[in-house]
């Protein structure tokens, strides 16, 4: 869905009409399929270490299109895109490199986090500024600050558990 997202985003320039709805559709329904699959999983114990890697990945991809597009339209500081982003794939990248010693499955702090950046990022996507003017930017902002405080502490709390996960693994 993501490429869909990206191509509804960028049809119309990021202006208020039809194809912005259809990225903020698109968008919110990627991010409750994703959740579905999840919650499906859980349920039915069907949890892989496959899906423990793919699934933040699928998250990452879509989180991080929206905010380079965000970014491109002049509706986020490009800053918060690239702070956002360098964590993201930095962690990532970190748990390919710790993975020999285990898996590192999403905390709920990572959890957290990927629920306030898609609610942030939701804001920032809804065509509200014809009914609410600058207060729909400022809401939205509001909401990515919050979510980059997160991004940013639960990134630190990641790489003392890569670190902890390594230790333990090298003297088994």
């Amino acid at each position: 869905m993501v490429p869909l997202f990206i191509w509804f985003l960028a049809s119309d320039d990021g202006r208020d009409g039809l194809f912005r709805w259809l990225a903020v559709a698109t968008f919110a329904v990627a991010i409750y399929t994703d959740k579905l699959d999840g919650d499906i999983a859980r349920s039915r114990g069907l949890i892989t270490d496959f899906g423990k890697i793919a699934d933040p990945i699928a998250d990452k991809l879509l989180i991080g299109s929206a905010l380079v597009m965000l970014s491109l339209l002049g509706e986020l500081w490009w800053w918060v895109t690239i702070v956002i982003l360098v964590r993201e794939l930095g962690i990532t990248l970190m748990r390919f490199v710790v993975i020999r010693y285990g898996v590192m499955a999403a905390s709920r702090g990572g959890k957290l986090k990927t629920v306030v950046q898609t609610f942030a990022i939701f804001v920032f996507l809804l065509p509200l500024t014809a009914w609410l003017g600058a207060w729909a930017w400022w809401i939205g902002a509001v909401f990515m600050a919050a979510a980059l405080v997160i991004t940013v502490v639960t990134g630190v709390d990641y790489v003392l558990q890569a670190v902890k996960l390594r230790r333990a693994g090298k003297r088994a």
